[in-house]
């Protein structure tokens, strides 16, 4: 047995460290370090309630708008406050933009990119893989930054800027769109589908959104070869074994995306055994016997609903500022997969019950969405009503708590507060990558990507093995989300 520390991890948002275990030429075990504390859930105690408006979507410029609507949600279930329809509407093109581009970005910056190293380069895709995805250098960066930038021109006009906009408030949107307004957003959007079906999926978006199983996925790759970088993808990952790489069999989660008068787009829910159920919100808790926290007197976790552990950086049997959250005491994967399969898309359900949770269904659920959300966002945009308010002012209570849960791009996030004579008695934040990244609780039990890793090849000289960083990059994970 020996130990291998991997990290600094390039191309990952913050600061990540993986110790790993290697045996016989693979992982035999993981720890994830999450080494940076940030404390924004600290900070936010003591300020007045439209404060967390400001300070929350600065806990990341690249998923602002997620914090934005998770931090707006729970000052409005504190009222209730209402929302305007249109605010609905308006509110889910913003963060639907946020989504796609993370989303976007991950695929082509982030994941990709590790294809085009000199590990590969005895692989006959190499040279193919190095020309279009070499990191800064790729043809793909050329074509990808200059569309993503036109999709982020919507949030100019619907969010007045991004990150950190604050447009998104409990009633709705503060940022009304005039009849040229929706033109000029329709033919933007129109523009980057385009993009999409001419770079991406060299397809029309609704024919990637109807594919339903691993067979009719691989038949319409090949059906493009040389066309199309999903297409690339999925015949790199058959090369690969990306579908045996990375598994997980654990449950899924989603709290939900994109509310609508019919329903959410993407349902609240939870999935595992090909079974989708309700999700239980109120049994979610946060063990902190493997994080540098100060327990509770009993040990026990707490709820996001009771004031966190305060940090303490002392202790010598934790190994993460990363707490363990837990759904009815039991680990839960979050992300675009873990929505798709709440949601029943029959071609994430086939994945997972043929290979389990793998590096390969995770990147083939986030490109799916990519095409499932844009179709949406059309639907909504020709529904928006330019005569029609777009927020409603119904002031909060004084006194009061909600919890405002969301789906940021990389999975479930939760933001719950209490107030009392108008100002933050406590503010508690779960992020997606809490869920995925989180140390071993109570009972041992390693969180998703500690999970992922058993298993995972390193070859014989590897102080950087690829095989984990596919399995790391496949949850996109943001650190500096992580930890508050």
């Amino acid at each position: 047995m020996s130990r291998l520390i991997v990290g600094p991890f390039n191309r990952v948002e913050g600061d990540l460290e993986v110790r790993l275990d290697i045996s016989d030429g693979m992982v035999a075990d993981a720890r994830v370090v999450s080494p940076l504390y940030r404390g924004f859930e600290a900070m936010l105690v003591g300020k007045p309630a439209l404060d967390a408006l400001v300070y929350a979507p600065r806990i990341c410029g690249i998923c602002s708008v997620s914090q934005s609507v998770a931090a707006a949600r729970a000052l409005a279930a504190t009222g209730p406050v209402p929302q305007a329809a249109n605010g609905t509407l308006a509110v889910n093109l913003i963060h639907a933009v946020e989504n796609v581009a993370d989303h976007l970005t991950h695929f082509y910056l982030f994941f990709m990119p590790d294809f085009a190293r000199p590990a590969y380069a005895a692989e006959p895709w190499h040279a193919d893989m190095a020309e279009r995805f070499t990191a800064v250098k790729g043809d793909a960066a050329r074509e990808v930054l200059p569309a993503r930038a036109e999709l982020m021109n919507l949030l100019g006009i619907l969010a007045g800027k991004w990150p950190h906009t604050l447009a998104v408030q409990p009633g709705g949107s503060t940022r009304a769109v005039s009849r040229a307004e929706l033109a000029r957003l329709g033919a933007l959007l129109a523009g980057f589908r385009r993009f999409l079906e001419r770079t991406l999926f060299a397809d029309t978006l609704e024919a990637v959104a109807a594919l339903s199983t691993r067979d009719a996925l691989l038949a319409w790759a090949g059906a493009r070869a040389g066309r199309g970088d999903f297409a690339r993808f999925v015949t790199l990952s058959q090369a690969l074994g990306l579908n045996r790489l990375g598994r997980t069999d654990l449950r899924h989660m989603s709290y939900g995306a994109y509310p609508l008068a019919e329903g959410p787009l993407f349902p609240r829910g939870v999935f595992r055994n090909r079974v989708a159920g309700a999700l239980p919100v109120d049994r979610i808790a946060e063990d902190v016997s493997h994080a540098w926290y100060r327990p509770a007197p009993d040990g026990a976790p707490r709820s996001p609903r009771e004031p966190g552990a305060p940090p303490d950086a002392m202790r010598e049997d934790a190994y993460s500022w990363c707490k363990a959250p837990r759904l009815e005491g039991e680990v839960a994967e979050v992300g675009a997969l873990s929505r798709q399969l709440v949601a029943g898309h029959p071609l994430a359900r086939d994945l997972v019950v043929l290979d389990g949770a793998t590096v390969e269904a995770r990147v083939v659920a986030r490109l799916l969405e990519v095409a499932l959300v844009t179709l949406a966002m059309e639907r909504w945009l020709r529904v928006l009503d330019p005569g029609a308010p777009f927020i409603d002012h119904t002031p909060l209570p004084a006194v009061g708590e909600g919890a405002g849960l969301t789906e940021a791009a990389r999975g479930s996030l939760g933001h719950w507060v209490s107030l009392q004579g108008g100002r933050i008695a406590n503010y508690q934040i779960i992020a997606p990558t809490t869920w995925n990244f989180s140390p071993r609780d109570a009972a041992g039990v390693p969180g998703p990507l500690e999970q992922a890793l058993r298993g995972a090849p390193v070859r014989e000289g590897e102080t950087e093995p690829v095989a984990v960083q596919h399995i790391v990059r496949s949850f996109d994970p943001c650190m500096v989300c992580t930890v508050h």
